[in-house]
């Protein structure tokens, strides 16, 4: 799969397309619409089923080196303002924070963190470490997929080498197979 066919198949979600449109005017550093609102547009696509079907949340990274509560509280307030009449959550999250919080959360340990991008990085699965990033005009800019874009198209869920979580791993993986069937899991 090419950039631009993810590019298309996630501007296929009419909310992913206004979030990417309206990003720019929170000012955030290298802000990304991450995870699930991305790749699932392709899995829904693949199975014929509408690009929002089953999207949880709408993920949106950033990297500030302010890493206080309040500065990302105020990012998070923004975007919901910024968001509200779309009728869907739209998370922000600092990724220059996450080492803060995660251990408390997740029960194990995490680096910090020194970009937008090692976030994406640091997904469980390696075909879902994909974030977009947008153009200025409504569209997207850059796609970011460092394990590529072919096992994404595919449907191969490989463990991503770059975090060791086999409690996540396996909830995540059953998550994916339970609303997608036809997707491969390898070791």
């Amino acid at each position: 799969m090419s950039p631009d066919t993810l590019a298309a198949l996630a501007l296929s979600n009419p909310v992913n397309r206004a979030v990417l449109e309206r990003l720019p005017a929170l000012g955030l550093p290298q802000a990304h619409l991450v995870a699930g609102c991305v790749y699932q547009a392709v899995w829904n696509h693949r199975s014929g089923l509408p690009a929002d079907h089953g999207v949880k949340d709408y993920d949106v990274f950033y990297f500030d080196p302010d890493t206080s509560y309040g500065a990302e509280d105020r990012a998070i307030r923004a975007a919901e303002a910024l968001y509200a009449d779309l009728g869907a959550v739209v998370e922000v999250r600092n990724q220059a924070r996450v080492h803060l919080w995660y251990e408390g959360r997740f029960g194990r340990p995490y680096p910090a963190l020194t970009s937008a991008r090692d976030g994406i990085d640091r997904f469980l699965v390696a075909c879902t470490c994909v974030g977009v990033t947008p153009d200025g005009r409504g569209g997207v800019g850059e796609v970011y997929a460092p394990y590529g874009l072919d096992e994404l198209w595919d449907g191969v869920l490989r463990p991503n080498p770059a975090i060791d979580n086999p409690p996540r791993l396996t909830e995540k993986l059953a998550s994916y197979r339970a609303r997608w069937p036809w997707l491969t899991v390898v070791a």
